[in-house]
């Protein structure tokens, strides 16, 4: 069981190193990164990028990438695009965005000809240690959909068991989050949650349990459950919170990272391989554990 991300890096770690190429690779936050997963020998990097600019900031950061593999390209759609390349070559395992647009990138990813389009739907996955959650907690989707269907909604829940089932946990259970404890045909996310919960019963998801609608606080207390009488084998004890859509997945990661004390490690599932898109506001932790996570996933 992972109680903390130091052991999904301790996972990680355990495992042969994995090629990791960084798209427009010129970002000092990027290599501060990239360096931290050099150091704990978990990933082999492939920079493509404005080179000149890539050896500045290595200089700058004490990051020695003179036997590393560079590629020259200053142009980011151009770089984004041979990253996929990498990647749908076999030469590296895994992705990560530098310097370049998120659309930009995922642009190459889609690309129906030339990138590495999995799934019709791609969502971020966001791990979260908490001091005050007895365990890691993984909150989806807080970057990607903005206002998920019900067919996403299941893409999305699949995204995140698969990252659960990579970690070991091979029966993740999942908190379909709410206003409410009831179905409400008024409220679109109750609904959903309804269709969600018969569908795992009736094993059309599969390698998880699936209950909701449920409020945070009975997703995440079982105090609270059994105060308002709900009995659940997820309540009080949720591996992964589904979030009705992007504005309320955003806040909570925002929060739980900003105001509670958390650290994540995120990635973007639904790629033929996972990738890594960390943001400037991260913790130098956050982005390790990230590369670490998305590193696990390729194996």
């Amino acid at each position: 069981m992972f109680k903390k991300l130091t052991d999904i890096l301790k996972a990680a770690k355990q495992k042969p190193e994995r090629k990791l190429v960084i798209a427009a690779a010129e970002d000092k936050h990027v290599l501060e990164a990239v360096k931290a997963a050099v150091e704990e020998k978990i990933i082999i990097p492939i920079f493509i990028g404005d080179t000149e600019k890539i050896n500045a900031i290595a200089k700058e950061i004490q990051f020695d990438i003179s036997e590393c593999e560079k590629i020259k390209e200053p142009d980011p759609k151009i770089a984004s695009k041979l990253a996929v390349k990498f990647v749908r070559e076999g030469k590296a395992d895994f992705l990560m965005k530098g310097l370049v647009g998120t659309s930009t990138l995922l642009k190459a990813v889609l690309d129906k000809e030339k990138g590495i389009r999995d799934k019709s739907t791609m969502s971020h996955v966001a791990i979260m240690e908490n001091k005050f959650y007895h365990k890691l907690v993984c909150i989806t989707d807080a970057a990607m959909n903005i206002a998920p269907t019900l067919q996403e909604k299941i893409s999305i829940v699949e995204n995140a068991v698969k990252v659960y089932h990579k970690l070991g946990i091979k029966n993740p259970k999942v908190a379909v989050l709410a206003a409410v404890e009831t179905v409400n045909p008024k409220m679109e996310a109750t609904m959903d949650a309804a269709i969600l919960v018969a569908m795992n019963k009736r094993k059309q998801i599969k390698g998880c349990i699936i209950d909701g609608p449920l409020a945070l606080d009975n997703a995440v207390s079982k105090e609270a459950a059994q105060t308002k009488g709900i009995v659940s084998e997820v309540a009080g004890d949720a591996d992964i919170l589904l979030t009705p859509d992007i504005e309320a997945g955003n806040i909570m990661y925002k929060t739980m990272n900003f105001l509670g004390g958390s650290t994540s490690a995120a990635v973007i599932m639904g790629a033929k391989v996972p990738i890594v898109l960390t943001s400037r506001a991260d913790s130098e932790k956050s982005k390790l554990m990230s590369i670490a996570l998305a590193k696990i996933i390729a194996e």
